[in-house]
């Protein structure tokens, strides 16, 4: 699947991994290339378990954010992906390419819901899932 095309014909759903959504809300300069695509999705999604990715990370002292994750999702326009059943069960169903079990997790709710990934890991390419790569 091309996600540009997808794009172009206004049906690309989009899911933010971690990394891109945090520097979204910094206005990073790394997203250049990909900020129309993100700005022009139909449905732009940022998961649960980037939430709970960042909760650790915050409780560990390697991130700080100045506001709550769910405020700075929904003050972005974005929209909240639960974790699903149908989720953990494709994730059970992906080899283990990636380590990353957040990673991972994200390819599952990808696959399940049509989506397509914003990343810029690399780890991402061995699995069958549409990404548009920052």
């Amino acid at each position: 699947m091309d996600p540009f095309k997808a794009r172009r014909e206004g049906t690309v759903t989009l899911l933010l991994d971690t990394h891109v959504f945090l520097w979204w809300r910094a206005n990073d300069s790394r997203l250049a290339r990909v900020t129309r695509s993100i700005a022009t999705a139909q449905t732009v999604w940022v998961s649960a378990a980037s939430a709970w990715e960042a909760a650790i990370k915050q409780s560990s002292g390697r991130l700080r954010l100045e506001d709550a994750f769910e405020w700075m999702v929904d003050d972005s326009g974005f929209v909240g992906l639960p974790v699903t059943f149908a989720h953990a069960a494709q994730f059970l169903a992906l080899a283990r390419h990636h380590g990353d079990p957040f990673d991972r997790m994200l390819i599952a709710q990808a696959k399940v819901e049509g989506a397509t990934i914003v990343t810029h890991d690399p780890r991402f390419k061995p699995y069958d899932v549409s990404v548009i790569w920052v």
